[in-house]
């Protein structure tokens, strides 16, 4: 269970409370693309990272969508966005805040590796 601040103690979370904070969780960091964009910019923290290059290098993702979601992330303190002196360029980097949502991606990445072997190998064995 998590835990949580009650006055000046430390208490474990009702199931209510842990509820509450996983749909939180789930309102800032839901959809598609959120973790996706996120993950891009921690693994490409020494670079300098412009709309256009996250545009082609995250696949499927349009103009539109990226934009709304990195407005999205920038209102909730997880990326900056760092305007240039090109007017056209403007860059992103993952904040402090964001990187904290790291250990959750690793999470997800070694689960969904996981599955993915889970699913070829039932596969496997059903095509018998």
């Amino acid at each position: 269970m998590g835990q949580v601040l009650d006055g000046n103690q430390m208490r474990e979370a009702s199931c209510t409370e842990e509820l509450r904070a996983i749909r939180d969780a789930l309102d800032i960091l839901g959809g598609k693309w959120k973790l996706m964009i996120l993950r891009y910019l921690a693994n490409r923290e020494s670079q300098e990272i412009h709309f256009k290059k996250m545009e082609r290098e995250i696949q499927g993702i349009s103009a539109k969508v990226l934009t709304k979601e990195l407005r999205d992330l920038e209102l909730n303190l997880l990326v900056a966005r760092q305007p240039s002196e090109d007017p056209v360029k403007v860059f992103y980097k993952i904040t402090a805040y964001g990187k904290s949502v790291f250990p959750v991606t690793e999470s997800l990445v070694s689960w969904g590796l996981e599955y993915r072997e889970k699913v070829k190998q039932e596969l496997a064995v059903l095509a018998k």
